[in-house]
């Protein structure tokens, strides 16, 4: 049956006619000028730089001299003859293994505390948060550098009760927990986020099981858990990016030198010297690039592997 070509109303174009479409070029090329300033930040200050430094990357570049190229010399001269670059990677490895558990941990502790209905819960969220605010800063990596140095405010407290503290942040063996110590104190982030996540979780299922004998901990286990796991893979991949990032505290606790021994040399101070303390940008932009690719192969096997620990709840 054949259909019959829709009739023209006078004064009113039919869908589809040429108004409509000179209508929609001209929506298209406003959108397209709105969006041109973002579209320009991306391509210099985003994708400009990243192709830039896979180039220096292959290059022997001391921002002195004109950039040379050497192949693969930067890739190989990491792994096989720079031992420094080896412990930053270890350093970070122990810190990022040892810091996003404890924090998590921590964090979904204090979720569930603050979850039981507090009074002035807004109160003892925004405190909480604090520490997720000021935790990067220099001015906390400074006090943190005083508290646990060797007249600072812990061994205070421990010769209180006889104990004659170390230097903290002076003791090759100790130097690194105190970093992990600042990482799990900025729980802050991943508290609230916990804590929204609690907040969804239907009360009827916590009744049910109560009816049905279940107590906190058979609860906790087969209600909670199951129903946050989206929840803590995401805070999971955030912190795990987060942590390989770590800077700041490194620095200024270390005085920009990764001491002492090497022990808080994190893979990114490390860069960061070879870059700006050496001259080596060629070197730093190899880092920077195998960064990128432990950093992402690490988020991939998470996307991997939460298909077996991730339910969701169209999951069926």
């Amino acid at each position: 049956m054949a259909v019959k070509p829709r009739r023209a109303v006078p004064g009113r174009p039919v869908r589809g006619g040429p108004r409509a479409t000179r209508r929609s070029r001209r929506e298209a090329r406003a959108a397209y000028l709105f969006l041109a300033p973002w579209f320009a930040g991306l391509l210099v200050i985003t994708i400009g730089p990243i192709v830039a430094s896979l180039y220096l990357s292959f290059t022997d570049y001391s921002l002195l001299e004109e950039a040379r190229w050497v192949g693969f010399d930067n890739y190989v001269r990491m792994f096989t003859e720079d031992s420094r670059f080896l412990s930053s990677l270890k350093v970070t490895t122990v810190y990022v293994v040892v810091s996003v558990p404890l924090q998590l941990a921590f964090a979904l502790a204090l979720a569930l505390v603050l979850d039981r209905g507090l009074r002035g819960l807004s109160i003892y969220r925004s405190i909480f948060y604090l520490p997720s605010l000021l935790g990067g800063s220099v001015a906390i990596a400074i006090l943190w550098r005083k508290v646990f140095g060797a007249d600072g405010l812990v061994n205070a407290v421990l010769s209180v009760f006889g104990i004659q503290g170390p230097g903290w942040v002076g003791d090759p063996d100790t130097a690194l927990g105190t970093l992990i110590l600042l990482h799990v104190w900025t729980f802050g982030a991943p508290m609230i986020i916990f804590l929204a996540g609690l907040r969804q979780i239907p009360a009827s299922y916590y009744e049910a099981a109560a009816v049905d004998g279940a107590g906190p901990l058979r609860q906790f286990r087969s209600i909670t858990v199951p129903l946050l796991t989206p929840i803590i893979f995401f805070n999971l991949v955030l912190e795990l990016i987060k942590s390989f990032q770590s800077f700041t505290q490194a620095f200024i606790v270390s005085g920009g030198k990764g001491g002492p021994a090497d022990s808080t040399l994190f893979y990114t101070l490390y860069l960061y010297l070879q870059g700006f303390k050496n001259y080596d940008m060629g070197y730093a932009a190899a880092m920077a690039w195998v960064l990128l690719l432990i950093i992402a192969g690490l988020t991939g096997v998470n996307f991997l592997a939460s298909k077996y620990w991730v339910f969701y709840g169209d999951t069926k």
